[in-house]
């Protein structure tokens, strides 16, 4: 009786243990299986489905497609409005990235130190996030025009003839410019003051102890220790920047089909791409896609080039 009653216990304890082992084993698989069903839905099968609509000719205008294999990227190369987007979009990624990233540094240093009223003006700061970006598109819009707009009402104070935003090249990107710094210099001030906050006082005291002063502490305490911060922030608005549509779409909005200004003067990939495929009754899907892709490798490249930044940084500081 002893000998059954042993193995009746023994049966249930083993199955235990094999439901423990997995649950260990399995359980976190399950729990990050959501991620991956809604990316390879919503991300990896369109990304993958693109770039097999790039081999081919589709046409909303024609629905039988072949098979072309590179002839579209073979195109890509030698289209002129193409690279004119590519200048373009990095022009108005330079003009924009740069001073962005160095006046939400200062404005976070700002709200770092011990300033009257900080929660608010740490609230103020993402004002530009819960705006309509369409709204502030149109307003920035009004405030660059020709005739009647703002910024050439306080040229005109100072002597300065007023400028068609619109119709240059360099003018276009700088307006355009703006607006980015405007809508994104907040959120990045609050990503660097989240890091700023990180930083150990005890560093801020001994360089007062070695006599350093706020604005030496700040270049030599501040900045070092902000490293991966900034490289993150750089990595994102690349990645933004490269991506940029709205804004230029609704700069001109009397210019339809994406073009970016009579000249194409502010014409961003994104835009080139729309332009192929819905604007201007083209429908050429497979050509747009071809587009995409080549948006995708653009990314990728500073992807890389930022990693290995990344990567020299910590060699040269170990």
């Amino acid at each position: 009786m002893k000998v059954e009653r042993t193995a009746v216990l023994t049966v249930p304890r083993t199955r235990r243990r094999l439901l423990r082992r997995l649950d260990s084993r399995v359980s976190p698989y399950l729990f990050v299986t959501p991620f991956f069903v809604i990316f390879g839905i919503f991300g990896l099968f369109p990304l993958v489905y693109t770039g097999w609509i790039s081999l081919t000719d589709r046409n909303l205008l024609n629905p039988v497609s072949h098979f072309i294999g590179l002839q579209n990227y073979t195109q890509l190369i030698h289209d002129s409005y193409f690279w004119n987007a590519v200048e373009n979009t990095f022009g108005i990624w330079f003009l924009s990235t740069v001073p962005q990233l160095a006046l939400a540094l200062v404005i976070a240093h700002v709200l770092n130190t011990k300033l009257h009223a900080r929660t608010f003006f740490r609230m103020a700061v993402l004002l530009p996030q819960v705006t309509s970006l369409v709204a502030v598109a149109l307003i920035f819009t009004q405030m660059f025009g020709h005739d009647y707009g703002f910024v050439n009402w306080v040229l005109g104070l100072v002597g300065i003839h007023h400028v068609y935003w619109e119709a240059g090249r360099l003018s276009s990107w700088v307006a355009l410019s703006v607006m980015v710094m405007w809508r994104w210099t907040g959120y990045n001030a609050l990503i660097y003051l989240a890091a700023m906050q990180a930083i150990p006082e005890e560093l801020y005291e001994a360089a007062a102890v070695d006599g350093a002063r706020r604005w030496r502490q700040f270049v030599h305490v501040t900045v070092p220790m902000l490293r991966p911060t900034i490289i993150f922030t750089v990595i994102i608005s690349t990645i933004g920047g490269l991506q940029l549509f709205t804004e230029p779409y609704l700069f001109q909005p009397n210019v339809s089909g994406g073009t970016g200004g009579s000249g194409r003067q502010y014409q961003t990939i994104v835009m080139y791409l729309y332009e192929k495929f819905l604007g201007s009754s083209q429908f050429k899907f497979g050509y747009a896609s071809a587009i995409a892709w080549c948006l995708v490798l653009l990314i990728g490249v500073f992807a890389l080039v930022n990693y290995l930044i990344v990567g020299r940084i910590r060699s040269a500081e170990a």
